[in-house]
């Protein structure tokens, strides 16, 4: 079945890398209310006022005029428009019975007229009477260049209630539906602009594409003593959207938002999945002739987040819930772990729950239907929201206090909403209601607690015990689902010993899955999406309470509709299930029917066997459900000879895509039985595409099988968290060490859930929140329709050769495995090398054979003065090993053009092209003082910058060699003090770092010394976990803010704001442009850590090429490339890498892992253990003894790769490095056999980054290529 264009996520734009999607806001908003309901113009006047000076949350587009947006909603101004029907001779309806439709048309005259028929064409149909058309009067002076560019004809519709039309609400639904009509018919006859900005016989919206001051010169209606209103909600946008437009302009019909939907694709998905099943008494004479509701389009996702939320909302609320108590229902407070909460309201939002999911992330949302007014707060108050009430019945809500100026003596009571309250004025009652009033009023509306307690099935305690397939060997098994020894040793051992994920180091330089030799899960082509800047991550350690592992199965309603039945669903309180938990499943199967659901396909079939099993599995799926089934078991226990397992991932996405199609998605849960997910990332995989539990019977069986060989120790550390003195051992038994797993699965999902701002797993399910890099767009666009594709990849085959490569390893008949690849203890599971270089395993970037290569040429003597040609000569050799790789990075896939040749005299020297590097960030801490102090060193003496990292810097090195340059402001604010911003040529505020983005800073606590301590302010031997984000920056104006202070407090300075590579990050970039930093720093997800789980290393981020090339094209196209300037880091190790990322955009380029290579680093990756034997990584002073400090060898580094950089510069014909900053045509697409989809390959990438987007006017062009 094909989708209509509704029901398409905005995805991937052929000319364009940024995808609108990933627009993001951050804002200014509020409400003025009179409680007496007392229509004036003085209260439109102070709402205006209000919004004006909410001013400094918006942004200012490149022309200086042009805003990101804003508007206002009102209340109808009757007599404004009585006397426009009256000056036209039309005798005006009674109030109440006289709509507006606010309406955004083309300007041509033929389109309009066209927009003008249709809406009349559609209000006849719907028995609205129609009235005039009127211009809406404006001020095309106020407009900036861009808004006056991209400005609609503004018309306004004038209709009077039908006949056959109720009074009321009645009006409002049929308003409603013929809205809806509108916005169907502007999609099929392709009329744009054609946007109902409101359609309502209640409220109307003035909006447009301008900063808040110039809303009132702009619309003359908003001066006209004329218009008044009892209400008024306000709104300025601080858009980091690629393009703000006229549209996304805020209010929208029912709200105003301040925040950002982290969970909107899963929030999409499953609105889509309800809609076959709405139903509403209310809704009675509006069906279609086939008894469906005409509501497509159901969610515009053509608008922005906010404009989706409010579809919504506006739907539950006109089928009959009050509007605060549809805001309840989609943006609930914490009520899962809070032990106080009243009974009868932590009911009300329990039955809820099995509504609908949260509509989750930082959120100050005003709302209004014209008869009330109010404002909530999202669960974990991440966005300002103050109030107070005038004697006389003013009530003023919005972002900041002071926004109107009101007399002190004028004051009743003010105060600010706390996470998940709300306020309501309610104009028809004459009352301010506070949080709890509403909360009390709407919890005892039903029988809530009865329903939860009847209906709702809490599954039994956790068992464990015996699990596996009893049939296969569990050797078989483990090699069958492509377990390696080294995944026993490193991720399962840790986390049964520890209840934690593993820890590692030093960073990622493996290929990508789609570039390696050796056969990887499918889980590895999909990367961990992150929340940074506007949306920011949730601490989940100190913002536990708010965070959520409760599941829901079963089959689902009509939410539009409240029965205690609704509640009849199987409760877990976490997505992992024991095999005792599962057998509890299936024998609630008279409640709950299931069907078990073969995911194994014909080991010995051909080439397709795999593609026509999943085919089978997802029709099976859907007959499972029409016969009743409303739980889903994909199981894979049936593997065997003649059975191979399909890749569970695979499996679960398709049947959920499928499912959705099908639209009977709603009506069923899936789990997933399966012997293949064994980590934190590959579980966080399956429940984003769509499982709603998970038995890992292999991970379980394996972790007693461990314990019982012994490769599990039965005396485990416990510890106290952060009090290392209070440790004793605490003596295991299997069982223990299973239920160890499950509690590290527990946390580490939670961990990647806060990663994306996203406090409960019912938001999390079915989001998706992944990108996938080497999947072809046809796998993606069918299986996991939705998801971010970047460079296309492999198909079907290649997956099922990939299974059937392990499945012949399991059960033979199949090809040979290398010895060297076959675990000796084992005979069955290999090591790869996927966490550290093995010989004969997989490629990394860092291996010894380049570490030594580099070593080499850097400790040659005399390398800077004598003996330089010898040197650089040896540099070649270790630049060849990395320009010459197999293919591990995207760059490996780009060629340099030739150009017309210069001398390379001509070409600016090695010293000054030095100065466009730095030494990444690293803090002393993760270093020990001597190698820190060696790096600033180094780059001090060249004239580059070295930067602190996050741990401070003590004073004495300030005004010496060995003080960093760039001094870093972290969430944890470490060491950060007056002085240390005073000490700096550059103040940089890491929002993410590129190995574990989402994450904060990692010190471990036998790393925080006395020295370490006294730097950063914190007690010695206590671990040091800096929060996700930033506490004080929530959105975009606070990142604005903190830039603005720093700026006060060292003029000087430069700030740069450093940001990690995922898809959207040149929407988020664009923000920070407007934010007034000075530079904006992409970070790759390659680069190098002291600490971070090896979930974050391995999974999360994507390539800095990616991210840099659509940060450039975003600015360019924005007209804001000239305001910063980009920096790039991420595995970056040569000449060519330089080159390549200035082609890309980039005049700044930071080396982290190499520059400290060059320092002596051997690439031990032992660096979160303490124990770096060459002194670089550790606090042991016998260890730190060790180290050389010959800070040459750093600098002899840099000038080799400013001396290959001068070369290619040469070749090309360019003088310096700023001339080919963008070039972007200059480069060209290494063929790959193994990225083989022609229609989004790296190719595409460069030709979509053309030279018409990527060439800043910044850049003056290079005459000779």
């Amino acid at each position: 079945m094909s989708n209509p264009d509704w029901a398409v996520p905005r995805g991937q734009h052929e000319t364009f890398l940024a995808d609108p999607y990933f627009e993001r806001d951050a804002c200014g908003t509020g409400f003025l209310a009179d409680l007496h309901a007392r229509a004036s113009h003085k209260l439109l006047q102070d709402a205006l006022t209000t919004i004006a000076r909410l001013s400094h949350r918006g942004a200012v587009a490149a022309d200086g005029k042009t805003g990101d947006g804003s508007g206002i909603l009102t209340q109808i101004p009757y007599q404004l428009l009585a006397h426009e029907l009256e000056q036209n001779k039309i005798v005006p309806p009674a109030e109440g019975e006289l709509a507006v439709g606010m309406m955004f048309v083309p300007r041509d005259r033929e389109p309009r007229a066209r927009a003008m028929q249709i809406a009349e064409r559609i209000f006849a149909a719907h028995h609205l009477e129609f009235l005039m058309w009127r211009q809406v009067p404006v001020s095309l002076e106020a407009l900036g260049e861009h808004a006056f560019r991209t400005r609609p004809y503004i018309l306004q519709a004038l209709l009077a209630r039908g006949k056959h039309i109720g009074i009321g609400d009645a009006f409002e639904r049929a308003l409603y539906f013929a809205r809806k009509e509108i916005e169907r018919a502007a999609l099929k006859g392709k009329l744009k602009p054609f946007y109902v900005a409101s359609l309502s016989a209640r409220t109307l919206v003035y909006k447009g594409l301008f900063v808040s001051p110039l809303l009132a010169p702009f619309y003359f209606d908003l001066r006209n003593p004329l218009y008044e209103t009892a209400l008024a909600l306000v709104h300025q946008r601080y858009s980091t959207n690629t393009f703000p437009s006229w549209e996304l302009a805020q209010p929208f019909r029912m709200l105003c938002h301040n925040g950002e939907i982290n969970t909107l694709s899963g929030n999409i998905a499953w609105m889509n999945a309800r809609e076959p099943y709405f139903a509403s008494s209310l809704f009675g004479d509006f069906r279609d002739a086939d008894g469906h509701l005409p509501i497509q389009p159901l969610l515009d996702l053509s608008s922005s987040d906010s404009g989706i939320l409010d579809n919504a909302l506006e739907l539950v609320a006109l089928a009959g819930r009050e509007l605060p108590h549809a805001a309840m229902m989609l943006l609930p407070e914490a009520w899962e772990n809070v032990r106080d909460l009243d009974p009868q309201l932590k009911a009300f939002y329990h039955y809820h729950a099995t509504l609908m999911e949260p509509w989750d992330g930082p959120a100050a949302i005003c709302f209004s239907d014209g008869r009330v007014a109010g404002m909530t707060l999202d669960r974990n108050g991440l966005r300002p929201a103050t109030y107070l009430i005038t004697h006389d019945g003013l009530v003023v809500a919005s972002s900041e206090a002071g926004a109107l100026e009101v007399d002190v003596e004028r004051i009743r009571e003010k105060g600010r909403l706390g996470p998940g309250q709300m306020i309501v004025a309610d104009l028809q009652y004459n009352k301010l209601w506070h949080n709890d009033e509403i909360k009390t009023h709407y919890a005892s509306r039903h029988p809530y607690a009865h329903w939860v307690s009847e209906y709702v099935r809490v599954l039994g305690s956790r068992e464990t015990g015996k699990q596996g397939n009893r049939e296969t060997a569990i050797s078989n098994q483990q090699s069958a689902f492509g377990y390696t020894d080294e995944e026993l040793v490193v991720l399962l051992r840790p986390m049964a010993e520890n209840k934690a994920e593993a820890i590692g180091s030093m960073g990622d330089d493996t290929p990508h899955a789609v570039l390696s030799e050796f056969d990887r899960p499918l889980y590895h082509f999909f990367r961990q999406r992150f929340a940074e800047v506007t949306n920011p991550p949730i601490d989940p350690l100190r913002e536990e309470l708010v965070m959520s592992l409760r599941v829901l199965s079963g089959g689902r309603g009509n939410i539009l509709e409240e029965t205690p039945s609704h509640a009849h669903l199987l409760e877990l309180k976490s997505p992992f299930l024991t095999d005792v938990q599962l057998a509890q499943v299936r024998a609630l199967d008279r409640e709950f029917p299931h069907a078990t659901l073969d995911a194994t396909f014909d080991a010995q079939g051909d080439a397709d066997a795999l593609e026509r099993a999943v085919e089978e599995l997802c029709a099976e799926a859907e007959r499972a459900v029409r016969d009743g089934k409303t739980i889903l078991l994909l199981s894979d226990r049936n593997i065997n000879a003649d059975r191979a397992p399909m890749p569970m991932l695979l499996a679960v996405s398709a049947v959920h895509q499928h499912l959705l199609r099908a639209r009977v998605r709603w009506q069923t849960s899936i789990i997933a039985e399966t012997g293949e997910a064994r980590d934190v990332h590959q579980f966080a995989c399956l429940i984003g595409y769509g499982a709603n539990a998970i038995n890992p019977y292999l991970a379980l069986a394996t972790i007693r099988e461990m314990y019982d060989v012994g490769n599990v120790r039965r005396n485990v550390p416990s510890v106290r968290r952060n009090v290392p003195s209070v440790r004793r051992n605490v003596e295991i038994d299997a069982e223990h060490a299973q239920e160890n797993y499950m509690a590290a699965a527990n946390k580490g999902l939670l961990k990647i859930m806060s990663k994306m701002g996203i406090a409960t797993l019912d938001a999390y399910h079915g989001a998706q929140l992944f990108e996938c890099i080497g999947v072809s767009n046809a796998v993606v666009a069918h299986y996991f329709a939705g998801t971010p594709s970047h460079i296309g990849g492999i198909g079907l085959r290649e997956m099922a050769a990939t299974v059937l490569n392990h499945h012949r390893r399991a059960f033979g008949a199949g090809r040979d495995v290398p010895v060297e690849r076959l675990d000796v203890s084992t005979k069955r599971l290999y090591n790869y090398g996927f966490f550290k270089f093995k010989k004969g395993g997989e490629y990394h970037s860092f291996n010894p054979e380049v570490v030594n290569a580099l070593h080499d040429a850097v400790r040659t003597p005399d390398a800077l003065d004598g003996n330089y040609r010898e040197a650089y000569e040896k540099y070649l050799r270790f630049a060849s090993l990395v320009n010459e790789r197999p293919a591990t990075d995207l760059a490996d896939f780009m060629e340099i053009k030739r150009g017309a040749p210069i001398p390379l005299s001509e070409v600016m020297p090695a010293r000054e092209l030095v100065k466009h590097f730095s030494v990444a960030a690293m803090s002393h801490g993760a270093l020990s003082l001597e190698a820190h102090k060696t790096l600033s060193e180094a780059m001090n003496r060249l004239g580059a910058y070295a930067n602190s990292g996050e741990g401070g810097e003590h004073p004495s090195r300030y005004g010496t060699l060995y003080n960093s340059a760039i001094k870093q402001v972290a969430s944890a604010r470490f060491g950060v003090t007056p002085a240390y911003l005073m000490n700096a040529s550059e103040l940089q505020i890491k929002m993410a770092q590129g190995s574990k983005p989402g994450e904060g800073g990692q010190l471990p606590g036998q790393k925080v010394s006395l020295e370490i301590a006294a730097v950063r302010h914190a007690q010695p031997g206590i671990t040091l976990i800096s929060p996700p984000p930033h506490h004080d920056i929530y959105s975009i104006e606070d990142l604005a803010q903190l830039i603005y202070d720093l700026k006060r407090i060292n003029p000087r300075a430069k700030v740069s704001v450093k940001l990690v590579a995922q898809a959207g990050v040149g929407t988020i970039a664009a923000g920070v442009a407007k934010a007034y930093a000075d530079i904006v720093h992409i970070s790759g997800h390659s680069g190098g850590t002291g600490a971070s789980p090896l979930s974050s290393i391995k999974h999360a981020g994507i390539a800095w090429e990616l991210g840099l090339a659509e940060t450039q094209q975003v600015l360019v196209a924005n007209d804001l490339r000239g305001r910063v300037r980009l920096r790039v880091d991420g595995g970056l190790k040569t000449g060519r890498h330089v080159v390549i990322g200035a082609l890309l955009g980039a005049e700044e380029f930071s080396f982290g892992t190499a520059a400290v290579i060059a320092s002596g680093c051997i690439m031990a990756r032992a660096c979160h253990l303490n124990s770096c034997p060459v002194g670089v990584a550790t606090q042991k002073q016998e260890l730190r003894k060790k180290f050389p400090q010959i800070a040459e060898w750093v600098m002899a580094y840099f000038l080799f790769v400013a001396e290959e950089t001068r070369e290619l510069l040469a070749q090309l014909g360019a003088r310096t490095l700023d001339e080919i900053v963008g070039r972007v045509e200059l480069l060209e697409y290494k063929q790959s056999s193994v990225i083989s989809d022609q229609s989004s390959v790296i190719s595409h990438q460069l030709s979509v980054i053309s030279h018409q987007w990527a060439v800043s006017s910044l850049q003056s062009p290079v005459s000779n290529l």
